[in-house]
């Protein structure tokens, strides 16, 4: 297996495949609006050492669409949210009552802190019988603010939930351990390249 970073996206494909690029995201589409989730694999690099560690870290990347028409969606106008480890873990644990919300500023280290928020919250629908899912993202640069809302059913959920518990140990590195620990050795380049 190979993992590939390029662009927002990572991907893990059959190395007889290696020029084809693998799409495998959830989406769920609605009338006004539809996102898409996606494992993003983290990325490793090798220390002097010969020590391997995570040199980014992983996510489940959450892109949403406004629809601009049946069964049309705006993917020129998108917007990414990347739920971290822990906020997975958060979106796991979730019962039928339960809310959660993330806040994300994509800047918040650099002189630009504070002009992008985004704010992400999935919240019981009345009635237990589903979920909204909601993005909303201010640009003040921009002077943009953006709104997502997509309702779920308990089904699309229960698929979130169950794939975000199967990407938790890719998406932290994990399976890279225990693929280490089964074959002896880990086939990993150093950053800048792909990593085996």
């Amino acid at each position: 297996m190979i993992s590939i970073r390029e662009g927002p996206f990572d991907y893990v494909m059959n190395l007889r495949y290696a020029s084809d690029r693998i799409f495998a995201p959830y989406t769920v589409y609605k009338g006004k609006a539809a996102f898409s989730l996606n494992p993003c694999l983290p990325t490793f690099t090798k220390l002097d050492s010969g020590t391997i560690v995570v040199d980014r870290r992983g996510s489940m990347m959450m892109t949403f669409m406004h629809s601009i028409g049946e069964r049309k969606y705006d993917w020129e106008k998108r917007q990414r949210f990347a739920l971290s480890a822990t906020e997975v873990g958060s979106l796991i644990a979730m019962g039928s009552q339960d809310s959660s919300e993330f806040f994300h500023d994509p800047s918040m280290l650099s002189s630009n802190a504070g002009q992008v928020r985004k704010s992400l919250s999935i919240k019981p629908n009345a009635g237990s019988n589903g979920y909204f899912v909601s993005l909303t993202v201010v640009n003040n640069l921009l002077n943009t603010k953006d709104f997502f809302s997509v309702p779920i059913t308990n089904a699309e959920f229960a698929v979130m939930k169950t794939a975000c518990s199967f990407a938790l140990p890719h998406i932290m590195g994990w399976n890279q351990i225990t693929n280490q620990q089964s074959r002896g050795t880990v086939d990993l380049q150093p950053k800048g390249g792909s990593q085996v």
